[in-house]
């Protein structure tokens, strides 16, 4: 992202909710997640407003929701780089993970809370180097 959309992002919050909301729905359903799953990872948010938000409408986020999705497009991002193809690194959030004790990826940011999104974040960019 350059500096003028960057700009343009942070000066109109709706916008901003907008993308977020694009982007993290597109990368969970490449995980294969379901509403519920999705739900959680978004801090548990009601049915309705998760199915308001799938509507990918024109809506200014709470910081926190923001950080959360912000840490979804991260891992995505750290395994895009890490795995040859998209396939890949698709499948690795859900594959057991000794790392995370014998719990995958997935499991782990399924917890709830977001210093769980934090721990596959930092995980990953650890990896990375």
């Amino acid at each position: 992202m350059n500096t003028t959309t960057a700009s343009k992002l942070a000066l109109n919050p709706t916008r901003t909710g907008h993308v977020a909301l694009t982007g993290f729905f597109k990368i969970t359903g490449d995980w294969g997640l379901t509403n519920t799953q999705q739900r959680i990872l978004l801090g548990d948010i009601p049915e309705q407003t998760y199915f308001k938000y799938k509507k990918l409408p024109a809506v200014k986020l709470s910081k926190d929701l923001l950080e959360r999705i912000s840490f979804v497009m991260g891992i995505r991002k750290a395994l895009l780089i890490l795995f040859p193809t998209k396939e890949q690194a698709d499948a690795w959030v859900s594959k057991e993970n000794r790392d995370f004790g014998g719990s995958s990826a997935l499991e782990t940011m399924l917890c709830g809370s977001i210093t769980d999104l934090y721990r596959v974040r930092r995980y990953l960019d650890a990896w990375r180097g």
